[in-house]
């Protein structure tokens, strides 16, 4: 049977994936109608999450998910579609549903939910793209990162492929959703469009139910759960994870795709006949094919006690009717397939399993997994739901009013597990299977699909057949585990030898009660580490077959007939146990985090460890090691010991790169890069947009936390920020330009120290630093042109600036270094979240929060105190960029202002009344308050060029976009000391 679909049946294959991606279960769609305010949050103060959020949480943290676990929600629309009706009913859906528009941050190490502002209005960008371009734009679009502490979990793209042909994409962060959320988003935004669109005559929709209160409920049922958790302890106490065949070669170069999936297609009358056979048997064809998994994954692994998990749902009753968040729950189902049952016989085994799951569906699984401990995993980590199973219906599609609809897919490529199988109850049924490449390899997973369909159609045959009766998978093309001893080896030198980057490999068996050693020698002197290599084998062998260590050789050493000459390789000192600063420092944190004194072999799990206290005992190791650490790399590594061996390699490997840099200029792959930083601001966001547009290579500086956000094409992340001033000079002196964007705004000590450190190590190329016009200080005069000399009083932020410039200027053109230019910029206005802030502080600020009260706001009248006009100067962040990478190619030699326009004090809130439909009334006084006494016109001739506003950059539109998604401590008041630094 051929595991390819046909053509016309790929999107719906497709779309059983992605909802298997979003934990899909059906339900019937909320009442529709017009808008409805939702209802207040129960309790102001802060909410938790809820545990499936948690998760999601953990993950992102961790840094192991990428895009797996967003959800692309694509409709193709034929017919006349109204854009701005569409961003209307995208903006009323925001309103309805509080968990659209919360951001998750943390408290005392633990993180909560904290619900923002509705946005005024919800972008819908369009982009023009034909059908074959499209697919890419989609892909990238659904794959972009997400930042949960900013609380953008949805966004939307149109892509445009004539007049009335359209594709409309929602991503959406699962944190935020599951599959039965997306029933109702479809639901209501079509009743909302309809509403946008003038339709009258139908009923408003009701008051939506909130995420908040349902994970408040959550947490206080917390502690009535111990009967369910001693019914999933006492089953689960002594199961295993599934032993799935596993590859013995890493991806090939240049395969980059960590999921796929393979389908089958099933006979259109199958479903009905399994369905029948359900019936006959008091079971649901959930429960059929539940059966079918068993009896498939028993072929696979060859053990009768197995556990597969199921996506259980919290949607119980009339109170959660269109409540979107995330309401998804795993049960592990654990079945005996021993005695060589017929099919039959399984399903009623499978059957009674989920009856006695769905009884205890309560519990979170999380809180399981915490009670079961280290026996929640097998003895290598693996988690103890490995294999997942469901069954899904018709893909959900977005219909709106006057248009046709059709569903696409858009693959995210990511797997959360290593194999679900799924019965794809759709008008052409299939067998499906996904699967995690890094697990399982394509030929495996190939025969695990047709086996899983072949004994769908046996089922509906025969029931009566036994399982050993029925069809058997492929044993693959040698007919045995790949993963076997061939010819007296050590597995792990079979698997050693197949990775790409290693030309040799010999392991050393072990002695009585001590670990086998591994030995590996790479075919060019940059590859991976011997923690790559060590974690590679743990993903492919069984546990009991990985080496204790991984140690990387120049050659192996052989004996006069080629033979390795096992006495020749080193092998572990007499002592075993760690010692020195970083063991410490691993100790210590083991201790304060789980509450007892390790020893160096003790097992990260086994002591009580888990996701969360992961993240900080890496935050914990990373800040007092200067070393780059994850939550991830603790998980795999597990032990002290192999934690401690982990960080002696990354810091001898900082130490030699150090080493290099001071003894020769460093080799650059890449000429022409240019050094960023502040690359995760406001700033510099947009300054590498435009350095990517002009094919620059970019080397961004970044906090480890925030370095996935700008990783792209073209960009490589080196972590570190200004405190870091080793680490800025290494990245100063590897560069050939700099853009100097980073600024601490309340620290001033800091950034003079950091521009000392970055001007002492610049020897090559232009410097481009980004100041402020708080540095021209306060100017007797209205006018003030560039390079004038700067009045007191100045602010310690105006100050810090001007002393970084007179560093930066004084070592322009010294010592080979390149031209200067200081580029004075005021506030920076545009579409990011770093740059909303300028609504929360000084002038801006204060206008902002008075609007947004309500209240009175009083303004200088013109000629207070002789001056004719208060207001300020401003700039677009795109033509601020624009100027800055101007002056790479053409330094100023000095100084420059970055000003696009000037706002009078009466526009600005005249703006701000309008854009958030306040009653505010403007007053004019014949006073100045000090954040409002600002009155200088600033000259910005040597930068006019790139400065010129672009469509898009006008004060108003950006503006609007700017208070969209403000976060509720703009109303905290105003904070003082900045007046008009650059966001």
């Amino acid at each position: 049977m051929s595991t390819d679909a046909g053509a016309t049946s790929i999107a719906r294959q497709q779309e059983l994936l992605r909802r298997a991606r979003a934990g899909s279960t059906r339900r019937t769609p909320a009442a529709s109608g017009g808008s409805a305010a939702p209802p207040a949050p129960a309790d102001s103060g802060p909410v938790p999450l809820s545990h499936a959020q948690r998760r999601m949480w953990l993950m992102d943290r961790l840094g192991s998910t990428g895009a797996s676990y967003h959800v692309p929600f694509a409709t193709r629309i034929r017919g006349p579609l109204d854009l701005t009706a569409l961003g209307t009913a995208l903006t009323s859906l925001v309103h309805r549903h509080e968990i659209l528009r919360t951001r998750y941050v943390q408290r005392d190490g633990e993180p909560y939910q904290e619900v923002l502002p509705a946005p005024a209005t919800m972008p819908v960008p369009v982009l023009d793209a034909d059908e074959t371009a499209a697919r890419d734009l989609l892909e990238k679009e659904a794959a972009r990162p997400f930042d949960l502490s900013a609380g953008a979990v949805v966004r939307a793209l149109a892509v445009r492929h004539g007049r009335q042909d359209h594709t409309v994409l929602l991503t959406f962060h699962h944190i935020a959703v599951d599959g039965g959320s997306l029933e109702t988003v479809a639901a209501e935004l079509a009743e909302l469009y309809a509403a946008a669109m003038g339709e009258t005559g139908r009923p408003p929709l009701t008051a939506a139910p909130q995420y908040a209160d349902y994970a408040r409920r959550e947490h206080a049922e917390a502690g009535h759960l111990d009967g369910e958790l001693r019914h999933w302890s006492g089953l689960l106490a002594d199961a295993t994870p599934p032993r799935l065949p596993r590859r013995t070669a890493p991806l090939p170069d240049g395969d980059s795709r960590p999921a796929a999936v393979h389908t089958v297609p099933l006979a259109p009358e199958l479903p009905g006949a399994l369905r029948a056979l359900g019936a006959e048997r008091g079971a649901t064809l959930f429960a059929v094919s539940l059966a079918a998994a068993f009896a498939a994954l028993r072929g696979v692994t060859g053990e009768d006690d197995l556990v597969i998990g199921i996506a259980g749902t919290h949607r119980r009753g009339t109170t959660m009717r269109g409540l979107v968040g995330l309401c998804v729950n795993t049960l592990p189902i654990r079945v005996d397939t021993s005695g060589d049952p017929s099919f039959a016989e399984l399903l009623d085994r499978v059957r009674e399993s989920l009856l006695a799951a769905q009884e205890h569906r309560h519990i979170p699984f999380d809180l399981v997994l915490e009670r079961l401990g280290t026996g929640a995993r097998g003895a290598d980590g693996t988690a103890l739901v490995r294999v997942t199973a469901d069954v899904l219906g018709e893909p959900t599609v977005l219909r709106l009013a006057g248009t046709s609809s059709e569903y696409v897919d858009v693959d995210t490529a990511g797997a959360k597990f290593a194999l679900s199988y799924a019965l794809g109850d759709t008008q052409n049924p299939v067998a499906l299977v996904q699967y995690d490449r890094n697990a399982l390899d394509d030929t495996t997973a190939s025969a695990a699909a047709a086996h899983y369909a072949a004994l769908l159609e046996a089922a509906a045959t025969d029931p009566a057949i036994r399982l050993s009766r029925m069809p058997q998978p492929d044993p693959g093309p040698d007919g045995q585990d790949t993963a076997a001893v061939r010819d007296g080896e050590h597995p792990a030198g079979l698997v050693l030898r197949s990775h790409p980057q290693v030309a040799d490999a010999f392991v050393l068996r072990p002695a009585a009660g001590r670990p086998a050693l591994a030995y590996a020698v790479l075919r060019d002197s940059v590859g991976p580490t011997p923690h790559d290599l060590l974690v590679h084998l743990r993903t492919t062998l069984a546990p009991e077959a990985v080496p204790g260590a991984v140690t990387l050789l120049d050659a192996l050493p052989r004996t006069a007939d080629s033979a390795v000459d096992p006495t020749r390789l080193p092998g572990l000192p007499a002592s075993s146990t760690p010692m020195g600063p970083r063991a410490s420092a691993v100790t210590e944190g083991f201790t304060a985090l789980l509450g007892l004194v390790p020893e160096p072999g003790d097992d990260f799990f086994a002591l009580g460890g888990h996701s969360l206290v992961a993240v900080q005992l890496a935050e914990r190791l990373r800040s007092a090691l200067k070393l780059p650490l994850t939550g991830l790399d603790v998980l795999q590594a597990r032990t002290p010991r192999a934690l401690t061996a982990l960080l002696d390699t990354r810091a001898g490997e900082q130490a030699a790169a150090k080493a290099a840099t001071a003894a020769v200029r460093p080799r650059r792959t890449r000429p022409g890069t240019v050094l960023v930083t502040g690359a995760t601001g406001g700033v510099g966001a947009f300054v590498l947009r435009e350095l990517a547009a002009r094919g620059r290579p970019v080397l961004a500086l970044a906090r480890p936390e925030s370095a996935h956000l700008i990783a792209a094409e073209g960009v490589d992340v080196v972590e570190g920020d200004l405190t870091d001033l080793d680490g800025l000079r290494e990245a100063v002196a590897s560069a050939d330009a700099i853009v100097h964007a980073a600024c601490t705004f309340t620290r001033p000590e800091v950034d003079v120290a950091a521009m000392e450190a970055m001007t002492g190590a610049w020897r090559r190329g232009p410097f481009v630093f980004v100041s402020s016009v708080d540095a021209y200080g306060h100017p007797a005069g209205d006018r003030v042109a560039e390079e004038s000399a700067s009045s007191d009083p100045l602010s310690p932020y105006g100050k810090a600036k001007l002393d970084c410039e007179a560093l930066l200027l004084r070592a322009a053109g010294t010592d080979g270094r390149g031209g200067a230019s200081a580029v004075r910029s005021p506030i920076v206005w545009g579409p990011h979240d770093r740059l909303r802030d300028q609504l929360r502080w000084g002038a801006t600020g204060r206008l902002y929060q008075a609007a947004r009260r309500g209240g009175p706001i009083e303004l200088p009248r013109p000629d207070t105190a002789g001056h004719p006009w208060y207001g300020a100067a401003w700039v677009h962040a795109a033509a601020l960029a624009r100027a800055v990478t101007a002056c790479l190619d053409l330094p100023v030699h000095g100084v420059a202002n970055a000003c696009s326009g000037h706002v009078s004090w009466r526009e600005l809130a005249h703006d701000l009344t309008q854009l958030l439909g306040s009653d505010s009334e403007i007053h004019e006084t014949d006073e100045a308050h000090r954040d409002l006494d600002h009155h200088w016109h600033y000259d910005s001739s040597r930068l006019a060029a790139p400065l010129r506003a672009l469509p898009g950059e006008e004060r108003r539109t950006v503006l609007a976009a700017m208070i969209d998604g403000m976060s509720g401590a703009a109303d905290d008041g105003v904070s003082a000391g900045v007046s008009d630094g650059n966001g």
